[in-house]
């Protein structure tokens, strides 16, 4: 018998109706996008080819879907099975957001039609960090649906072809946990080709794959302690506060190595000082230092990590560190040269709000229909 069981209840809330009018308005605005070209709505331009469709969809948007890529290290690596339990939600999680990332980078590009290329070997750079970023997230997508698939072969019944899946589910697991360490660190590799246009408290030379990877697995585990805190209280579930405190452990050893490198490199390069130089890249990094450093705060308390109102507040400023982090590295702290400017249009907003209000949506029907959350008993 699974340990997992559908939350059940009415899917048509006011919540559910909310967002789904949020969704129609992304949706229209998409559409816009299709039918008149990305000039039509997006203020991207030859400077800021990259806007918030890319930033956040794709940069920020995997990073915080790595809660399943998290907890897979902790569990299959590290052999802690009591994580178990949250391993479901957090692959789905995880599937929802990269697949806004896969879309995103879809309509981002001027010539769509031609996204086919992308799979014809002939077309190919090995040079290309985007090829390999591009490759590894339509991988790690297909990953995600084989390791999602048992919750379905439950609901449905398939007991063969469950058994079937699970003798091979190892291989698959392996792949999930290679594709995003990839992918995660070539992240921070475009920002080194990027070079002088970034910000020099952004730009780290050989250190940023390193750093991409460690702000991907906080803000991983910090999603999952997100997610749950959340599902407890939306769903009237008894808290995992015990459990989810022994994550906030391991953020721990994370964090601390991260601010390390971090602050090491911009000290050695003499490179601190532009952080107290009074202007918006200045301003920006020492916020994002400060929501880095409170969940250190919290979690270095036994007591204040065993609270689950402020384990909840440590997780959320850490999502908003690492996703600052990326904005800062790709958007504010970026400077192409004189002559260009970039702030997202209304529309652009529209359709990133839209389509996160699809997956939460999506996400919704999933738990209260499919074998997702753990049941009480397990709780």
């Amino acid at each position: 018998m699974s340990e997992h069981k559908p939350v059940e209840g009415r899917i048509l809330t006011l919540p559910f109706m909310f967002l789904g009018v949020l969704g129609v308005i992304g949706l229209y605005f998409l559409g816009v996008r299709f039918a008149d070209g990305l000039g039509a709505v997006a203020n991207i331009n030859s400077g800021y080819p990259w806007g918030v469709w890319v930033v956040y969809d794709v940069v920020v948007g995997t990073a915080l879907a790595t809660g399943g890529y998290a907890l897979a290290f902790a569990i299959y690596v590290f052999n802690k099975g009591q994580y178990h339990p949250l391993i479901r939600p957090a692959i789905l999680a995880s599937l929802f957001g990269y697949a806004l990332g896969g879309f995103g980078a879809f309509f981002d590009m001027g010539r769509y039609w031609q996204f086919y290329n992308i799979l014809m070997p002939s077309n190919w750079n090995f040079n290309s960090v985007m090829l390999e970023v591009g490759l590894c997230v339509m991988a790690y997508i297909l990953v995600l649906v084989i390791e999602f698939a048992p919750a379905l072969l439950e609901r449905i019944g398939a007991t063969g072809a469950l058994r079937w899946l699970n003798k091979v589910l190892f291989l698959i697991i392996a792949l999930g946990l290679l594709l995003p360490t990839m992918h995660q660190s070539s992240l921070g590799s475009l920002l080194i080709i990027m070079g002088a246009k970034v910000h020099p408290l952004w730009q780290s030379l050989q250190l940023q794959p390193l750093l991409a990877l460690l702000t991907a697995l906080t803000m991983g585990f910090s999603i999952v302690i997100f997610e749950a805190s959340f599902s407890a209280i939306g769903f009237r579930r008894r808290p995992e506060t015990t459990l989810l405190a022994r994550l906030g452990k391991v953020i721990i050893g994370l964090l601390a190595v991260y601010l390390v490198v971090r602050l090491a490199e911009l000290v050695l390069r003499g490179k601190l000082g532009f952080a107290f130089t009074g202007d918006l890249p200045g301003n920006m990094f020492l916020l994002e230092m400060a929501l880095f450093i409170f969940p250190l705060w919290v979690l270095l308390s036994p007591a204040r990590r065993n609270s689950g109102r402020l384990l909840l507040f440590a997780a959320v400023s850490l999502l908003f560190a690492g996703a600052l982090y990326r904005f800062n590295a790709f958007l504010i702290g970026y400077n192409p040269g004189p002559g260009y400017s970039y702030f997202p249009s209304v529309p652009e907003l529209m359709v990133t709000v839209g389509i996160v209000a699809i997956e939460i949506m999506a996400y919704l029907v999933f738990v209260k229909k499919l074998p997702v959350l753990h049941s009480a008993e397990h709780a």
